[in-house]
């Protein structure tokens, strides 16, 4: 069964990858044509987005990367910015 949710109950929300990485909190959905085309992610405080970005606040990741939404937000994988764990791993 399909659930409809708010989008004013997005913001705010956790967002985790489907490996299990905490990613960030929503900050904003992005509309095109009345339908959700985008989510802003701000990078948070122990977020594998602060890790990857640096000082950057965020990104941008588009709704077709998005697994499900209910008390949390899981994105795909595919969605993290260029980033390969071996290279982190020898610097």
């Amino acid at each position: 069964m399909l659930k409809i949710k708010n989008i004013t109950d997005v913001w705010g929300m956790q967002v985790f990858t489907d490996a299990g990485e905490y990613f960030g909190d929503v900050e904003e959905g992005i509309l095109t044509s009345n339908k959700v085309s985008g989510w802003r992610i701000r990078a948070t405080r122990n977020s594998f987005l602060t890790k990857i970005l640096g000082g950057a606040k965020g990104v941008i990741v588009p709704h077709q990367l998005v697994k499900a939404i209910g008390d949390i937000m899981i994105i795909s994988k595919s969605a993290v910015p260029s980033y390969d764990e071996e290279e982190s791993e020898e610097d």
